[in-house]
């Protein structure tokens, strides 16, 4: 049934206007309101205002994103940015250690780039009003999913570089000497956040943006809507631009990286032991000379840092993989359309957000890590912050020198 401006004008002429509703038209006489119940009957599709009120659960998001969220992106800038400061020391700056900057600031900005919405919406108590202009819409969007999903990308994928390059080093340490040099890992990261801007390209132009008028509090307010672009709609499938999208994202980006990390955990974890016995019992028969020897050993001993790694891999997992799993059960959903629901759109959205907020726990987490199990970043951290000695320091110190070993090697 094909209905012209006049018939819409004259069906929801009757119609009283209420908070959320959308203008239709409006003239110094009157203001006429999309009909809702009369757009259902006749199959009309109304514009779609950017409604925050109701984008996820309040029950669940006011109380963490609007309460605890706060808390926690202090602890995170906090933590991450001690990370960075203490690593970048000339005689801490290694392969590994880059590796482990560059996760703190990726952890760092995935959580810093949302948070002014997040502030915003949810902890000043903005979520009923609308956003009023094309620009913030845009924002919106950029800022809690395009940017963010970028620098988690990224902290995935290194992740798994720091375990591949961990591997490397205790189970081909000659290949490690030319394989991981600083120059390459620079190299590798700046082509891990290329991979990520790459993936995330076409999410800062698949949506449309249009303004439009609603009511809120009695008022017509400015708001916009939020649609697909023209080119997603038109010049590609719809559901083929999202399936290949998501596909990839669940395939390269939660899939084969956790399974990865998982192999390699396993691997990391059973030559740590293995080396461990052997070097037991090359030492055990030798006295208080073979013990004092032991324990110099295992005060420079580079496994402590693979078991480091370890940890921070293991924890890296913990929280990824419900990710991972919810993202394949939303991809394997939408292939079957509407003939199998896995999940019912509350319980869909809430468990985006929690499991959102329990990866976001866990970035401030690596900071804990090395200082508990790194006595060279507690030395470092105490140097640089309480007793205030790290301008003593070179890199030739005799304090340094003798745990550093090669420069392509880890001195966590």
């Amino acid at each position: 049934m094909g209905l012209n401006e006049d018939d819409l004008r004259q069906m929801f002429a009757g119609y009283q206007c209420r908070d959320g509703d959308i203008v239709f038209e409006r003239t110094p006489a009157a203001v006429v309101c999309w009909d809702r119940n009369a757009s259902g009957h006749h199959g009309i599709e109304l514009p779609r205002p950017a409604d925050m009120n109701h984008q996820w659960p309040l029950r669940y998001a006011l109380p963490l994103y609007g309460y605890v969220m706060p808390l926690l992106l202090a602890v995170t800038i906090v933590a991450n940015t001690l990370i960075v400061v203490v690593m970048s020391r000339r005689h801490m700056r290694t392969p590994t250690n880059l590796v482990l900057m560059a996760m703190a600031v990726s952890d760092m900005l995935t959580l810093l780039l949302p948070a002014p919405w997040l502030l915003y919406l949810y902890t000043f108590g903005n979520y009923r009003k609308p956003l009023d202009s094309i620009y913030a819409c845009y924002m919106h969007v950029t800022m809690t999913d395009t940017l963010p999903s970028l620098f988690h990308t990224s902290s995935i994928w290194l992740t798994l570089a720091l375990a591949v390059q961990r591997y490397v080093y205790v189970c081909h340490a000659a290949v490690a000497r030319v394989w991981c040099t600083e120059r390459r890992v620079v190299r590798a990261i700046g082509w891990i956040y290329a991979l990520a801007l790459l993936h995330q390209a076409s999410r800062f132009f698949d949506k449309s943006y249009d303004l439009l008028e609603v009511i809120h509090r009695g008022r017509v307010t400015a708001s916009c809507s939020i649609g697909k672009s023209y080119w997603v709609t038109h010049s590609i499938n719809t559901g083929l631009y999202y399936v290949v999208y998501f596909g990839f994202r669940v395939l390269f980006i939660h899939l084969l990286p956790c399974i990865s990390l998982v192999v390699l955990n396993i691997l990391l974890f059973r030559t740590l032991q293995e080396t461990r016995a052997k070097r037991d019992r090359l030492l055990s028969g030798g006295g208080g000379a073979a013990r004092s020897r032991r324990d110099c050993q295992r005060r420079r001993d580079p496994h402590c840092t693979t078991l480091m790694l370890i940890v921070v891999v293991t924890a890296f997992l913990i929280v990824e993989i419900p990710m991972a799993i919810f993202t394949c059960l939303h991809i394997v959903e939408n292939l079957l359309g509407n003939e199998v629901v896995l999940l019912d759109p509350d319980s869909r959205q809430a468990l985006v957000v929690i499991i959102n907020f329990i990866i976001s726990l866990s970035y401030p987490i690596n900071f804990a890590i090395y200082c508990g199990m790194s006595r060279q970043f507690r030395e470092t951290f105490s140097d640089l912050f309480i007793t205030g000695k790290m301008s003593q320091f070179t890199a030739g110190s005799c304090k340094y020198s003798g745990i550093n070993g090669p420069r392509n090697e880890t001195v966590l």
